[in-house]
């Protein structure tokens, strides 16, 4: 297999052509797609885009869930040049019409759960003055008006583009930064190529030929994108989508399926404790996770119980995404794949870089927590549109994470500079929920903070300060307001109304000590 390839989808194309028969994609209700079959969708999707004026550049929105259609649209966007803006297709209109505007993106394909949506946010632009039109192109419902179907695009349209270049913008990725607002994370081909092969050069592999991967981290995410969508196609791996995760209906997947390798996010581990879990998990050789922090109580039981071995990573969308996994560092292999060492997320992937540095700019003491920085080829370009906060002269980028490495180079996370909240994977910042819950009527301060979660890593509190209002009316209306603004995983899980907040000599609210009150209210003292 050629390892220099212009894009991803160049790898279907390989796969097609040798194993032309051979099973690429399960579908969610069983549908099983072949290399053949997935290239000439892919192909045929490409033309498609190109015979509607698509040209190099153009930005592409995908609202599907984990279907057949979103990788041959994700792929079909990649082959013709165009870029690639994944959304989360559970997102509320105002979401994504943020995204779309920023973006710019000429067209958006949506799918049943999706399309009201995504509709939506089209007519919330289009009555914008100055912003151009979307397109929406329907996946699975029937179109309406001027709306493409995803059947009938042209097919007639010449020859693809040629000339390609590693350097161009294949993806944009949006993930909120520490105002709160949505920005676009620059994932080029380069970057994209780069952490496949990254991954593919840890041994023992994390995923192989010969594996059945389980699909269910959302492919809006980079995680489910990259490091399973991308390292399934590279390897020729068999990839078992599945749109919506049930603990009991996954097990039952797993098991159909005879699925060996199990990407999966830290509240499988939680839902995965009642009896007959082992039984059904006889197939799985290795299940990874990395999109959060992992309970080690929890995966300590879990392996017991199971004799699954887990293994843990750290990466970031920027990264595209894997940084670090504990299937590699200095250790013995024995040591290495038996045990997983506590805390850890691992050493850094073959052909990336991890230093620490701390408050003065300096290397820390060993065993001393830095801000971890990375480099590597699989870092992003920037944020969208002008590349900000992209990776310095060196090639270096600092992540925004506090974090220690051991004497064998296994990375322990002990902290984030900013106050970004983790739910099941998913980056929450608080300011863009405060935003929302501060427009309710009655409520005069808000601050919200992240608080352990046995189910989701972390879940969202918000304190608020209303004098005079009902609790469980304000709480009521708070509520009311998320759930129109906010997609259901950053919307809190709990709210305090309290009769103020501490604030500091400036006037800022320190979060750190509600922090505190959290963890004393769970740890009391005795």
């Amino acid at each position: 297999m050629p390892d220099a390839v212009p894009d991803l989808s160049a790898w279907v194309a390989g796969a097609a052509a040798e194993h032309p028969d051979a099973v690429a994609l399960v579908g969610p209700e069983g549908v099983e797609t072949t290399w053949a079959d997935l290239e000439q969708e892919v192909e045929r999707v490409a033309r498609g885009l190109v015979g509607l004026g698509l040209v190099a550049g153009h930005r592409v929105g995908i609202a599907l869930g984990n279907t057949r259609e979103f990788v041959a649209a994700y792929l079909a966007a990649l082959r013709v040049q165009a870029v690639a803006v994944p959304l989360n297709h559970r997102a509320t209109a105002e979401e994504l019409a943020g995204v779309l505007d920023d973006a710019g993106c000429r067209l958006a394909m949506a799918g049943p759960e999706s399309l009201d949506a995504v509709r939506r946010a089209r007519d919330l632009l289009a009555a914008e003055p100055g912003v151009p039109g979307v397109r929406v192109l329907v996946v699975g419902a029937a179109a309406e008006g001027d709306e493409l179907a995803w059947e009938a695009l042209p097919t007639s349209a010449g020859d693809l583009p040629g000339a390609r270049d590693p350097e161009r913008l294949a993806v944009l990725l949006y993930t909120s930064g520490a105002s709160g607002r949505p920005k676009g994370a620059m994932l080029s081909h380069r970057a994209l190529l780069a952490n496949v092969e990254q991954v593919a050069a840890v041994d023992p592999p994390l995923i192989g030929a010969d594996d059945v991967v389980l699909g269910l981290l959302p492919l809006f995410h980079v995680y489910g994108l990259n490091a399973v969508l991308g390292a399934s196609l590279h390897r020729r791996a068999r990839l078992v989508l599945v749109e919506r995760y049930d603990p009991e209906a996954t097990l039952d997947v797993v098991a159909r399926h005879g699925c060996t390798v199990l990407p999966v996010a830290p509240p499988v581990f939680a839902h995965w404790q009642g009896e007959g879990v082992a039984e059904r998990l006889t197939s799985v050789r290795l299940l990874l996770s990395g999109s959060a922090p992992l309970d080690a109580g929890l995966v300590a039981a879990f392996t017991e119980r199971t004799g699954v071995p887990v293994h843990q990573g750290y990466g970031l969308t920027e990264a595209a995404p894997v940084v670090t996994s504990t299937l590699h560092s200095r250790r013995t292999d024995a040591d290495r794949l038996a045990s997983p060492r506590s805390g850890s997320v691992g050493a850094a992937l073959p052909g990336v870089e991890l230093r620490l540095v701390d408050e003065g700019g300096r290397t820390p003491e060993q065993g001393d927590p830095g801000q971890v920085e990375v480099r590597g080829a699989n870092l992003f370009s920037g944020y969208w549109p002008d590349g900000a906060e992209a990776p310095d002269s060196e090639g270096w980028w600092a992540t925004g994470d506090v974090g220690f490495l051991d004497p064998d180079g296994e990375l322990f996370l002990v902290d984030r500079v900013k106050d970004v909240v983790i739910v099941s994977g998913f980056n929450v910042y608080p300011t863009e929920v405060e935003a929302v819950i501060a427009d309710v009527p009655g409520i005069a301060h808000v601050a919200v903070i992240g608080v352990p979660d046995e189910e989701t890593g972390e879940a969202v509190v918000a304190y608020v300060v209303a004098p005079g209002a009902d609790p469980d009316r304000l709480e009521a209306a708070v509520q009311s307001r998320c759930a129109v603004r906010l997609a259901r995983f950053k919307r809190p899980g709990r709210i305090e109304v309290v009769d103020s907040l501490p604030l500091t000599v400036t006037g800022k609210v320190r979060k750190g000590s509600l922090r505190s009150a959290e963890r004393r209210e769970r740890q009391p003292l005795l």
